[in-house]
């Protein structure tokens, strides 16, 4: 028997929300990140094998590292949730199970941030100086902030979603 895929769970505001309609939610934004994620990595990993890498300072090359690590550590952590969805089927505690992927996910895109700033200031400065690469670097940070956390919370308290 299946439940009526519009029909509201208990305490939930949202009735056109299926009852796993925020798993389904979650997953779908996992694999919005998850890309992101994967192609930083993937650049990062290729990077040291450039010719052009063993020239830039070690100011730059710790850049890299810190780079490297938020960039790994995000795709550990968007990936996760999926992994473990896997190993502990069948889940016992749905919920418990949602929350705690919920603040992997939340976690990721931390790293994930932090990366693209790092990431945008290890290019830029390599190009434009590092001044330029501050700047730069400082910019895609204010506008990660703004769009990912400011925004949402803005949103909700000023409408109410």
């Amino acid at each position: 028997m299946h439940a009526d895929p519009h029909s509201a769970r208990e305490g939930d505001d949202r009735p056109d929300m299926p009852e796993d309609g925020d798993f389904s939610d979650m997953l779908s934004e996992m694999r919005i990140l998850l890309p992101g994620a994967q192609m930083l990595s993937a650049f990062l990993i290729v990077l040291p094998f450039n010719g052009g890498f063993r020239q830039i300072v070690q100011s730059e090359k710790y850049v890299f590292l810190a780079t490297f690590f938020f960039a790994l550590s995000s795709l550990i952590l968007l990936s996760a949730p999926a992994v473990q969805h896997r190993i502990m089927r069948p889940l016992k505690d749905r919920e418990r199970f949602k929350c705690f992927a919920t603040r992997q996910i939340v976690a990721g895109a931390v790293s994930l941030g932090i990366a693209l700033v790092l990431g945008t200031n290890l290019v830029i400065s390599e190009v434009f100086g590092h001044r330029i690469g501050l700047i730069a670097a400082g910019t895609m940070g204010t506008i990660v902030v703004a769009t990912w956390w400011l925004l949402p919370f803005w949103i909700r308290r000023r409408v109410g979603i």
